[in-house]
């Protein structure tokens, strides 16, 4: 894999850092962590749970503002952005996937991958026409039509990765994407998610305990001593 991917930074953390209070005590969990992300790079995050991986992504998903420090999401800082600027930039420039697909169970994959496009203001023949397109590019085109219930793991999570860069986002955010899933489809939904990233220029940021897929991504990171270190 080519570990000279992209040279533009989508997104930027800059000297993070994040305190929770607890009675009278303070309980810091990142302290002047920095990490650059490129267009077309995906970044391995293998850290043991309790270390922060989890602030550390919602922060950068705008899901939660760092106690100091700035988040920098293609060039634009978002430190000082109200809720409603926040939510706009998550709507468009920030994509999502999770251990646990999250997909609506009323709906079909079509559905569930255009919603997030009507939302933004696209009209439903638009926002089903790209999802098409999505389900295509991800092998399951011929399951657009099934309700999530009658997909397997592997296509739910392909249908919540399609569903995350609907709305063409600079930056995927995914924690465990694969950690309900057996090995075999594991290594599919990896190689549907990186070619995705490679053909798109996405930055993707991977959460994971998968040492096997984390060592298939262009760089590694953890969590030590609350900063951001390579592995």
């Amino acid at each position: 894999m080519n570990k000279e991917a992209g040279q533009q930074p989508t997104m930027q953390l800059i000297g993070i850092e994040k305190t929770y209070g607890q009675g009278d005590s303070t309980l810091t969990v990142l302290k002047d962590a920095d990490l650059t992300l490129k267009s077309g790079e995906m970044v391995a995050l293998v850290a043991p749970s309790g270390t922060g991986k989890s602030t550390l992504l919602h922060i950068a998903g705008l899901l939660e503002k760092p106690t100091s420090g700035e988040v920098y999401v293609g060039g634009a800082a978002c430190h000082k952005l109200d809720d409603k600027a926040l939510t706009g930039m998550r709507r468009t420039e920030i994509g999502i996937v999770y251990q646990f697909h999250h997909l609506l169970p009323e709906f079909t994959a079509i559905e569930n991958i255009a919603m997030p496009q009507l939302i933004r203001g696209f009209n439903k023949s638009e926002a089903s026409k790209r999802a098409q397109v999505l389900l295509e590019y991800l092998h399951i085109d011929h399951r657009g039509s099934h309700r999530p219930a009658e997909l397997s793991g592997g296509e739910q999570q392909r249908v919540a990765i399609a569903r995350a860069v609907a709305n063409s986002p600079k930056i995927l955010l995914a924690d465990e994407p694969t950690g309900n899933l057996d090995p075999k489809t594991s290594d599919y939904v990896f190689d549907a998610l990186s070619q995705l990233v490679k053909a798109s220029g996405l930055s993707a940021l991977v959460a994971t305990h998968n040492l096997d897929l984390a060592s298939r991504m262009d760089r590694m990171i953890t969590i030590r001593d609350q900063h951001i270190a390579p592995l």
